[in-house]
């Protein structure tokens, strides 16, 4: 079996739509498939249209059984999607994994070894990634033979793509484990300048690391999303289908490759390959952005993880920093994002009652950049963004927590 990770510590490029479709495109092809979601919103559950309200057991209780010594099997949570798709689905108590298996042996390998135990029911399993660096991730990778990247086409992406290949470099120093690792384009729009800009670069610099199909801008892909079904049966002819369906067919044809050579001595040495060319594709990228004239931005990492990620002048970060995400600048805080298609994006947080009509961004001139200067007083603060009337997290703040709803507020520490 085949186990394939969709992985990607920043939100917003489609993991579970990668994950959802793919899983379906391989099933429709014949091939037997297991669709893990290890993401604590459960959005594969919602996307397949599988009740929430009716999900008794997700695959919480089959990792954290075994540490328990009342063992559930696999077979006990899984829903049957079509005749050759299963899904096991998770549950908000995927957030609670974490803590509960702090000083448990070999924690890293619960979902790998529950696999492994299934390994001959299918062709395939596909593991839907939570977008943080923690336990539930780690146990996707140990368990992964591939990893696929999805990067969106944008300019800061490739910092997303950066971070995430070093988060692959730490496991495979802690694992001697030889992994399959492909970057995806994904939401593809061939009608921006830049993103035709950014899929170019990202070929002449990763060429094998990458998938030959990409994933287009499909507005039939959330469409189907929003109805619980695959794109291939809520629109047989979409173009979203279409990319799927091929991007099954090169995952399929590679397998004949890999069994005919080694594609690398190991997992560091391939990501180091990789990662050398991510940083030189970010130091010679030239795309013409708009500067906000705001202070340089940095922020810190969680204290879970406990590394100084204050930027420095030359780095990706600091280039990254230079336009979006949150900085304090003396007794204020500046908000800074990109939105070009918005009519009004707004800051619902703990600081003004979550109202977002308290707290609507400046839009700078034509450039799609909203940025707002709020006062705050020292210590954690929760927050969302609201764009045209949609709250979602905000996706240049890599801080993030749980929220009791299942979805991630975005967090700004003022000092």
């Amino acid at each position: 079996m085949r186990t394939i990770a969709i992985v990607n510590q920043k939100g917003g490029c489609g993991k579970t739509t990668v994950s959802i479709n793919l899983a379906n495109a391989l099933a429709e092809m014949g091939k037997k498939t297991l669709l893990a979601d290890m993401d604590p919103q459960s959005h594969c559950a919602v996307g397949l249209a599988v009740p929430e309200e009716q999900i008794e057991q997700s695959i919480y209780d089959v990792l954290i059984s075994r540490s328990r010594n009342e063992p559930i099997k696999l077979t006990e949570v899984l829903w049957e999607i079509s005749e050759k798709l299963e899904l096991a689905p998770a549950s908000i108590d995927l957030s609670a994994f974490e803590p509960q298996m702090a000083g448990v042996v070999e924690r890293e390998s619960c979902l790998k070894n529950v696999l492994d135990e299934v390994q001959d029911s299918y062709d395939y399993a596909v593991i839907d990634c939570p977008p943080a660096v923690g336990l539930l991730t780690f146990n996707a990778l140990r368990a992964a033979t591939d990893v696929v990247v999805p990067v969106e086409t944008g300019y800061f992406s490739l910092h997303g793509l950066s971070k995430q290949l070093e988060t692959l470099s730490m496991l495979c120093k802690r694992y001697s484990q030889q992994v399959n690792v492909k970057v995806l384009a994904s939401m593809y729009d061939i009608r921006t300048k830049m993103a035709r800009e950014i899929l170019a670069e990202l070929r002449e610099h990763f060429a094998e690391q990458m998938f030959h199909t990409i994933v287009n801008f499909n507005t039939k892909l959330k469409e189907a999303a929003s109805f619980g079904q695959p794109v291939s049966e809520y629109d047989p002819a979409s173009m979203g289908k279409r990319d799927f369906h091929m991007l099954a067919e090169e995952i399929i044809e590679s397998e004949a490759k890999l069994h005919q050579r080694h594609l690398v001595d190991s997992l560091a040495g391939q990501l180091e390959s990789i990662s050398t060319t991510a940083d030189e594709l970010m130091a010679k990228a030239k795309f013409p952005i708009q500067s906000v004239q705001t202070p340089q931005i940095q922020r810190q990492k969680s204290s879970e993880i406990g590394i100084d990620r204050f930027a420095k002048q030359k780095s990706t970060e600091a280039k990254l920093s230079d336009y979006y995400g949150v900085a304090q600048d003396n007794d204020a805080v500046v908000f800074v994002t990109l939105y070009p298609r918005a009519k009004s994006v707004q800051i619902a947080g703990d600081f003004n009652g979550w109202q977002p009509s308290k707290a609507a961004m400046q839009k700078v001139g034509q450039s799609g950049i909203w940025q707002m200067k709020l006062k705050l007083p020292s210590g954690r603060h929760r927050y969302r963004l609201v764009v045209d009337g949609q709250w979602q997290q905000d996706p240049y703040n890599e801080m993030t927590e749980l929220n009791p709803y299942g979805e991630y507020n975005s967090v700004v520490e003022v000092k």
